[in-house]
């Protein structure tokens, strides 16, 4: 069954109606531009075709019930009240409430049914693809008047300012917006955005490593103080920000950055560059080009970023030694979470699982998993 269908099948076990609209949100996985959102940069991701998908049907006012097949002992909880401390599922459900009340669309009472195929804590956007959804059943069952765009802004908002957890803008965004088939370019700064068609010549696979992550505690959280750090110490908003000075370049060789600092920016700001170039490969058909530029990401990432872990390097190393991978890197967050491998076409299936096989024996602990294909 699909995600849809078994929200439907749940809903009607929760409630005894059938719901008025189901709606769905994919995962997504980011091929480069990783930790540039928040920075003020770009970024590339793709859409999955793993999804999340809710159920929903209008219910009495003050009545905001949710039942999950991912969380146990779910089914008739209620998410109406203030965000907790812990950070569950029914807090996402609060933050879209919330979000929607502030941007003029209130939610009286509402019953949700939810079911998706996206693992999360793998780095493919769990929480973005169960928000997104969330939204796009309560604009159904509401009629509410906004855009794939505007859902996606307030998914952002949901989870970055009333959940908590300080994510950049790429999740929803990617959410809404992309397709399996092309791949997003979003400009964070403007979020100006654009559909660029995936070439035939090129296939990607993902791997979940097993190690899962936590964007709403931990070293994420981190990462991104250390670059609001750098960039207040450089004198930006945002460390991309950078680029687009005149004296960018004179200024962060003359800013006295503590070493960790400078490594942060470097990263950052590589990265940004990355994202244009793997543009220019995807628009010529370069998939060596492109693979290269993955394994300089992982590379940066670990190095410069410190967000891979060493179960995430064995999986990478595995993979790019496998005949066909052109470049493989971590992708999402970090810390956790999954690999992207770009290959040429055909060969995709096959470069996952041998390493998929690799893997298996050197991670004692973990249990990694094909994602696609």
């Amino acid at each position: 069954m699909t995600p849809a269908e078994r929200a439907r099948a749940l809903f009607e076990a929760s409630y005894g109606r059938a719901p008025s609209h189901v709606e769905s949100a994919p995962g997504r996985v980011n091929l480069i531009g990783e930790h540039t959102d928040y920075n003020g940069g770009s970024v590339l991701p793709l859409a999955l075709p793993q999804r999340t998908a809710v159920a929903v049907a209008v219910s009495e006012p003050g009545h905001l019930r949710a039942a999950s097949e991912q969380v146990e002992g779910s089914p008739g909880t209620d998410f109406a009240g203030p965000i907790s401390s812990r950070v569950t599922f029914a807090d996402y459900l609060r933050g879209a409430c919330l979000a929607l009340a502030e941007c003029g669309y209130p939610v009286p009472g509402v019953q949700l049914a939810i079911s998706s195929d996206v693992p999360i804590g793998s780095g493919l956007a769990s929480s973005a693809a169960l928000l997104v959804a969330t939204l796009r059943a309560l604009r159904s069952a509401f009629g509410f008047q906004c855009s794939d765009f505007d859902l996606a802004r307030i998914a952002h908002r949901a989870e970055h300012d009333f959940v908590g957890v300080p994510v950049g803008v790429m999740d929803p965004m990617a959410c809404s917006l992309a397709n399996p088939d092309s791949a997003l370019l979003l400009h964070t700064r403007t979020l100006a955005y654009e559909q660029l068609a995936f070439p035939g010549l090129l296939e990607f696979g993902v791997i979940h490593s097993g190690q899962r992550h936590d964007h709403a505690s931990g070293d994420y959280r981190v990462r991104r103080r250390e670059c609001e750090a750098a960039a207040a110490m450089l004198g930006v908003t945002h460390l991309c920000d950078l680029e687009g000075t005149p004296d960018g370049v004179e200024r962060l060789e003359a800013a006295a950055l503590p070493p960790k600092l400078r490594a942060r920016t470097a990263h950052v700001l590589s990265e940004n560059k990355r994202v244009a170039a793997a543009v220019d490969a995807l628009r010529a058909g370069d998939a060596e080009g492109l693979g290269h530029l993955l394994a300089a990401s992982h590379a940066s990432l670990r190095d410069d970023f410190e967000v891979s872990t060493p179960e995430i390097d064995t999986i990478v190393a595995a993979a790019s030694a496998v005949r066909g991978c052109l470049g493989a890197r971590i992708t999402g967050g970090g810390f956790g979470g999954s690999i992207v491998i770009v290959t040429a076409e055909g060969q995709a299936a096959r470069v996952v699982h041998e390493t998929l096989a690799a893997c298996k024996l050197g991670l004692p602990q973990l249990t990694p998993r094909i994602i696609v294909p």
